[in-house]
């Protein structure tokens, strides 16, 4: 995969810790797949896909790899198929289950250097936490970006510093007192109010910056 263009501003030693890395994504929809996309267009050739899912229609608005042609197929192999076209040297495990407290230690089989967490589930989301601070993994978490229409107000921070974030708050009730953990997770949330609605609405671009951060986040915390 020709990377010169990021090898000009990283460096020829930093392409390669790229390319070394192995990386865990929870969750493929709009956050995770715009992770996905970013991460393999870095360079990283270690990518372990996280989903139960297949494709609905109600995903064309802000999933990357949803087209009319692919409803109704599982995300996980749309994502391998779409990561061999950019990169054939990448190495693509697929776990294509819904991942829940009881067998979420399926995602522990191998060791990792990161985990995206960009699932949905609140429960999940504090086990995942918990296992990644007892395993010494890095964790990089997604929180709330339905109903939400400013990007702008996309901030990358650590848990504690979460405020008007609905799913964040959840989470660090359930994680109680324990302060110092939450100091510990990185997250990218949003400083905006969600606005009130009867669904999750959602657009296509919060979704993809708020997974764009995270690649972000990733990148220059291995380049340093």
């Amino acid at each position: 995969m020709n990377l010169v263009r990021l090898e000009s501003l990283v460096g020829s030693e930093n392409i390669e810790k790229i390319r070394k890395l192995k990386v865990l994504v929870l969750g493929l929809g709009g956050v995770g797949g715009y992770v996905v996309e970013s991460l393999v267009r870095c360079g990283v050739e270690n990518i372990t896909l996280v989903d139960g899912d297949t494709i609905k229609p109600s995903n064309i608005n802000r999933q990357i790899i949803v087209t009319s042609k692919n409803i109704n197929k599982y995300k996980t192999k749309e994502w391998k198929k779409r990561i061999k076209l950019i990169n054939k040297n990448a190495i693509v495990n697929i776990i294509n289950t819904h991942i829940t407290e009881d067998n979420i230690e399926i995602l522990f089989s191998e060791n990792y250097d990161y985990i995206v967490d960009a699932c949905d589930s609140t429960k999940v989301k504090v086990r995942l936490i918990r296992e990644c601070d007892q395993r010494n993994i890095k964790l990089i978490a997604s929180m709330g970006t339905a109903n939400k229409l400013n990007a702008t107000k996309l901030v990358i921070t650590t848990l504690d510093k979460t405020q008007t974030d609905p799913l964040a708050k959840k989470i660090r009730r359930e994680l109680g007192k324990d302060k110092d953990l939450m100091e510990k997770v990185v997250v990218v949330t949003s400083t905006e109010s969600p606005i009130n609605n009867n669904m999750l609405g959602s657009t296509a671009y919060v979704p993809a910056v708020c997974g764009l951060y995270i690649t972000n986040y990733i990148i220059n915390d291995v380049i340093k």
